[in-house]
């Protein structure tokens, strides 16, 4: 199994999406709304929120946008604040409120049903190895972040990380022998990301999971958000990220049947 990182592992509501608003803001004087951002991100396109920033500043037509390093310079300000290649311990951003999704015994439990785990996360590095490595526990998770592979909805990260996963656990290679491989993310763009992977390794049997991010359960939203999950061409949209153990026991019970 693998997972995305914002909105699956940490809610990242108070944190990314916050930095995105604030550099928004920051720049044109216009704060975007959560459902703002949801819409753009519905699109599947833009899984790169410095990216995502400098596309909601395009459509507020701000007259003249701001170089692209700049606004990543002033993102990573709202979001580190501090050197994101420095000690963890002195960064004073939006990344200090992030809540945990899951807890280590999460992983345990996969583990214990026989399936292997890793991270395919469009989160930065540093942020990614922080709350994985610092917050969770985890000793050196097998993780592709951004800058390892192309950007979602490219699948080459998926399959890197799915074939590495493979061949650790002996389970060969990506193809018709292989066991199913599932990944959880909450973005339309997480879904292309597994369609993807079907075209380019047809013979693999690939599972999209979906789960709705934090800020939305208990909205009215989350059922569209959800619905648009579905739409894009999940398999199953789960209530919570936890929920994903015991749906991947039934999965696997049912292909032993």
């Amino acid at each position: 199994m693998l997972l995305d990182i914002d909105g699956v592992i940490r809610d990242v509501g108070g944190s990314y999406r916050r930095a995105l608003a604030e550099t928004v803001h920051h720049y044109s004087g216009w704060r975007p709304e959560p459902g703002t951002i949801d819409s753009l991100k519905a699109e599947g396109r833009w899984n790169n929120d410095w990216e995502a920033s400098l596309e909601l500043l395009r459509r507020h037509r701000l007259e003249s946008l701001p170089d692209f390093a700049a606004l990543v310079g002033v993102f990573s300000g709202f979001y580190f604040g501090g050197d994101p290649a420095g000690d963890p311990a002195q960064w004073q951003g939006f990344i200090g409120d992030e809540p945990l999704l899951v807890d280590a015994a999460f992983f345990t439990a996969l583990e214990q049903a026989g399936i292997a785990w890793g991270f395919v996360s469009g989160a930065e590095p540093p942020s990614a190895r922080y709350v994985l490595e610092r917050r969770l526990g985890l000793n050196d998770p097998p993780l592709i972040a951004m800058g390892d592979a192309p950007d979602k909805p490219d699948p080459a990260g998926l399959l890197q990380l799915a074939g590495e996963l493979l061949q650790r656990h002996g389970g060969g290679a990506l193809g018709p022998c292989g066991p199913p491989i599932a990944y959880l993310g909450d973005t339309v763009a997480d879904v292309q990301t597994v369609l993807n992977a079907r075209a380019a390794c047809p013979d693999q049997a690939f599972v999209s999971l979906g789960v709705a991010p934090p800020h939305l359960h208990g909205s009215a939203a989350r059922a569209h958000y959800e619905n648009q999950l579905h739409q894009a061409g999940a398999d199953a949209v789960l209530e919570h990220t936890t929920a994903a153990v015991q749906h991947l026991e039934d999965l696997l019970a049912e292909l032993a049947s």
